[in-house]
Order: C-alpha cells, then sequence, then structure tokens
C-alpha cells in the first residue's frame, strides 16, 4: 500500500468516525423533549384549575396550545430516533424491549418529509389560534400569517413532489 493509499485511508476513517459528534447533539434533543414536558405540564397546571371557568373559545385555544406542544415532542422523536439510526449507529434495543414499530424505517428522504408534514401542522394549529382570536390581530400581521403558512405548505408539497421524481 502506498503512502498515498494509507493516508486517503486514515481519512477515510477519521471521516466514518465523525459521525459520532453528532451523537450528543441527539442526546441534547432528549433534554429539550424534558425541557418541553416539563412546559407541557405547566401549562396543563395552569389550565386544569379555570376549566370550568373559561369559555368555549378559550379551551379550544389551550387545548391546541397543548397539542402544539405534543407535536413538537412527536418531532423531536422522530428526529432524534430516526436521525441518530440514519446518521449515527442502528440502536440495539434487546429483544425484550418494546421497540417502536418504525424504528429504522426512515431514510433521509422520509425524516425530511415528516418534519416538514409536522412543521406545516404546527404552522396550522398556531394559525388557528390566531384566527379563533382574530379580535386580537392587525389585519397586516394576519396576511402575513397567512403567506408564512401557506409558503411552509408549498414548501413540504414541493420537496414531496421532488422526493417522489427521485424515487422514480
Amino acid at each position: 500500500m502506498t503512502k498515498q493509499e494509507k493516508i486517503a485511508q486514515l481519512m477515510e476513517r477519521m471521516m466514518y468516525a465523525s459521525r459520532w459528534f453528532l451523537a450528543p447533539i441527539y442526546m441534547g434533543l432528549s433534554l429539550a423533549l424534558m425541557a418541553l414536558t416539563v412546559k407541557f405540564f405547566q401549562e396543563l397546571l395552569h389550565f386544569l384549575p379555570h376549566v370550568l371557568e373559561l369559555g368555549e373559545a378559550d379551551m379550544i385555544l389551550t387545548l391546541l396550545s397543548l397539542i402544539d406542544l405534543t407535536l413538537v415532542g412527536s418531532l423531536i422523536v422522530i428526529v432524534m430516533f430516526s436521525g441518530y439510526e440514519n446518521f449515527v449507529s442502528q440502536m440495539d434495543i434487546c429483544a425484550s424491549a418494546e421497540k417502536l414499530e418504525w424504528l429504522g424505517k426512515h431514510d433521509y428522504g422520509s425524516l425530511k418529509m415528516k418534519v416538514a408534514a409536522s412543521i406545516v401542522a404546527i404552522s396550522s394549529i398556531h394559525l388557528l389560534k390566531i384566527f379563533m382570536n382574530i379580535d386580537a390581530t392587525a389585519n397586516d400581521k394576519l396576511l402575513w400569517y397567512v403567506l408564512i403558512h401557506l409558503t411552509l405548505v408549498m414548501s413540504a408539497l414541493f420537496m414531496g413532489y421532488l422526493d417522489k421524481l427521485a424515487k422514480h
């Protein structure tokens, strides 16, 4: 083996091993999920004592906020597990442990589509909250919210179309 081949082999091994730099980032997402859980229960504890006093619109707005937090948490789990399996290492889960059905089945393209779909869903909930509280929203801001949401929807559709083209 020549000196250049040895250098190339060493560089390739180092680049391949560098994927482990992502592991602490995915671990950090689990801390973000923990913080989101704290925020969810904080919101829930603020909500529950006043549930009988709230009007229908306020109750729906609060529930949409809780759903919004749940969707963000689900997105974190999808990115954390799928990203780790796609870019770092396959998860070694013992046979007796419960295994998520979708684990190991998402490639980078499907992960990207899940993220885009989740962002659109979160944006939809946010827009619905704005519509339900429309009196407090300036008309020019409402237009911007709708345009941003439509941009996210169009981006997700375009990404899905490109992904479909790439698979065929």
